[in-house]
C-alpha cells in the first residue's frame, strides 16, 4: 500500500508499506532539484530495529526511470518468473521484485536496499497485491519525482 502524501516539512513524500506488516516500510521524500537534469529526494527504510536513510538519491532524467519500472512491475499483475531489478546509477538505491502466488501470499514482494555513499547497505522487503496497488505506487512516485499534482 501506498501513501502519498504531505510530510510535517510541507514536502512531498510517497510511503510504501508492507500490506503484511505496516511497521515496514519506505519513503521517498525530501525532493528538490538543483538543474532540469535531475531531481534528488531522500529514501528512508524502516522495520523493527532498523532506521536508515539515504539523504540525496539522484534520478538523471537519461537514466533509467524508477517510474517506469513500477509501471512495468504493474503492468505484470499475473506473474513472472525471476528477479526484476532496478538501481539508479549512482548505485545509492536498488530495488527488485519478485511475483510470489499461493493461497496466503499472492502479489509483488519489492524489496528496497538503500547504501549511501560509504557503501553500507540496509534493506527491508514489503509485500503487495499485484495490479491496483502497484500502480497506484507506480502513479504515486512519478508524481513525486516530477513534482506534478495527482
Amino acid at each position: 500500500m501506498t501513501s502519498p502524501g504531505v510530510r510535517l516539512n510541507d514536502k512531498p513524500s510517497v510511503t510504501v508499506r508492507c500490506q503484511e506488516n505496516p511497521s515496514v516500510n519506505v519513503t521517498f521524500c525530501d525532493r528538490f532539484s538543483f538543474d532540469a537534469d535531475s531531481v534528488h529526494y531522500a529514501v528512508e527504510l524502516r522495520a523493527p530495529g532498523l532506521t536508515a536513510r539515504v539523504d540525496e538519491v539522484v534520478a538523471w532524467i537519461w537514466d533509467s526511470d524508477l517510474t517506469a519500472f513500477v509501471e512495468e512491475l504493474a503492468a505484470g499483475y499475473r506473474g513472472w518468473d525471476g528477479e526484476r531489478s532496478w538501481q539508479t546509477n549512482d548505485r545509492d538505491l536498488t530495488l527488485s521484485a519478485v511475483f510470489r502466488s499461493g493461497p496466503r501470499r499472492s502479489g509483488l514482494v519489492l524489496a528496497a536496499v538503500a547504501a549511501g555513499r560509504r557503501r553500507l547497505g540496509a534493506s527491508v522487503t514489503t509485500w503487495h497485491e499485484a495490479g491496483e496497488q502497484m500502480a497506484s505506487l507506480a502513479a504515486d512516485v512519478r508524481h513525486f519525482l516530477t513534482g506534478e499534482q495527482p
